[in-house]
């Protein structure tokens, strides 16, 4: 009984020391707000408490309310059931969380079955007839966590699943990012292929036309050539567009996991919603909402945690031995009443390692200050994008506004010039001009278009994103209502 409840103090001790430091969080200068920030739809909200190792809730920004797209909405879900990246990345959530329960389960004594059966005249270091013997045991050992090395590296592996949950995350983040930008790109291909075509026909007739006038001597031949390269230029966009929708719509395919083939399409790129309104959260915010920062932080709590084991593994150790069996020549009931059994405990010391288990501690800790400069460099890059994306919205908004008017000015400019050029007041010329304007023009609109489009898709994840599916909105709600 002395010797149970020794071990229980014992055990009491060991669970109060723990080497290293707890994690306290980490200092990083963020300023107040972005510069390029739209104040009217800026929201403030309190930073992620990393010390708990609890993952925060995340915004009610809904990226299939985002961008209206019925098509877009069943891509992404298509993807998030098939795409391999996002697959593989949940296999490495998998495996973290099998490391912890590995990890755990060395708080918890491990237990050995032993038996062997044998026969001979040499048994024992001594001759004589021959004769069997069987031998039979079950051995225990269980290390006590005297200096909290095993907590420590428990905690480290407990990190280390969370920060994979958000890599995760940031690759379904990603991954709506890619598709959308990938559907607006085919968009305006598409949306370009059209135009091409239009203007071929357009030239095409012009052309017609124009060599009806050569015939009868009208025009010079000039204008004959002149009207045959401008076809050749519009025609010939035809086919660059049409392979570059092909080549969008194979991209399209492997992000959805399946075999390249045609990605249907409804809306155009001139029927999208471009009046979108993205809250803005402060600098503060964005540590507590990037699954890329948050991530990142979390391994800075493993490094830590892998710190402390390392100064634990310094100092003695202390471990509980037992062992219950029998030996025997043959089965009877005399062999299993009167059990071998021994019960022991050992403590372990270093006593000189050439500084070996120091320079690993100075190892973990080096270690540290990398996992430390990563989450900084995290944090000024997530500061980056939204700053570079804020910007990015703001200055298309202004292109496609002057683009428009663009747009407007050089088709009126091609009627009116096509209408002079008819009666013979102006040269072909002008008319060439205006009409290799025209086409410029309504390129460039498709692109900024869809630049915008994208950029908006880049500002929900640059910022950290929302609900990515109807499951996870919804365990949210369930999770308040208990709250």
């Amino acid at each position: 009984m002395k010797n149970v409840l020794a071990i229980v103090i014992l055990s009491i001790v060991a669970f109060s020391c723990k080497m290293g430091k707890n994690y306290k969080g980490t200092d990083v200068v963020v300023p107040d707000k972005y510069h390029q920030a739209d104040t009217s739809l800026t929201v403030a909200s309190d930073t992620v408490n990393t010390d708990t190792l609890e993952i925060p809730t995340f915004s009610e920004i809904l990226w299939w309310d985002l961008i209206s797209d019925p098509v877009l909405d069943s891509l992404i879900r298509i993807a998030f059931q098939n795409n391999r990246n996002a697959l593989i990345a949940a296999e490495s959530v998998l495996q973290a969380r099998y490391a912890l329960n590995i990890q755990n389960a060395e708080f918890l004594p491990k237990f050995d079955l032993t038996a062997s059966a044998s026969r001979g005249n040499f048994l024992l270091n001594q001759l004589g007839s021959e004769s069997n013997i069987f031998i039979g045991q079950g051995s225990v050992y269980w290390e006590l966590d005297l200096w909290g090395k095993l907590r420590r590296l428990s905690e480290a592996k407990k990190a280390e699943l969370i920060s994979s949950e958000y890599g995760y995350r940031a690759i379904m983040l990603s991954l709506v990012s890619d598709i959308a930008t990938n559907y607006f790109e085919l968009l305006k291909a598409k949306s370009q292929l059209a135009i091409s075509k239009k203007n071929a026909v357009s030239r095409d007739s012009m052309l017609q036309i124009i060599q009806a006038r050569y015939d009868k001597g009208i025009v010079p031949i000039l204008d004959v050539n002149q009207a045959e390269i401008q076809l050749t230029i519009a025609a010939g966009s035809v086919p660059q567009y049409r392979r570059l929708v092909v080549q969008l719509e194979n991209s399209l395919s492997i992000l959805l996991g399946q075999n390249p083939q045609e990605i249907k399409t409804d809306k155009t790129l001139d029927e999208q919603n471009y009046d979108i309104n993205i809250p803005t959260s402060t600098p503060l915010n964005l540590l507590a909402r990037r699954p890329d920062v948050i991530a990142a932080e979390y391994q800075l709590i493993a490094q830590n945690a892998y710190v402390g084991a390392a100064q634990a593994n310094r100092l003695p150790s202390l471990s509980v031995t037992a062992l219950l069996g029998f030996a025997a020549n043959d089965f009877n009931s005399n062999s299993i009443a009167n059990p071998l059994w021994t019960l022991g405990g050992q403590l372990v010391g270093p006593l000189f390692y050439w500084n070996q288990r120091k320079r690993a501690a100075d190892i973990e800790q080096s270690k540290r200050f990398q996992e430390l400069y990563r989450y900084q460099n995290t944090v000024f890059n997530a500061l980056r994008e939204v700053e570079d994306v804020l910007v990015e919205i703001e200055t298309t908004k202004n292109e496609i506004e002057i683009a428009e008017k663009r747009k407007s000015a050089a088709l009126q400019a091609q009627e009116l010039s096509r209408e002079r050029y008819s009666k013979g007041v102006t040269s072909y010329l002008e008319f060439l001009e205006q009409q290799r304007q025209a086409f410029d023009a309504e390129l460039l609109l498709e692109n900024l278009r869809s630049n915008l489009l994208s950029s908006y898709i880049k500002l929900y994840k640059a910022l950290g994103g929302g609900w990515l599916t109807e499951a996870e909105r919804q365990a949210a709600k369930e999770e308040k209502n208990k709250n």
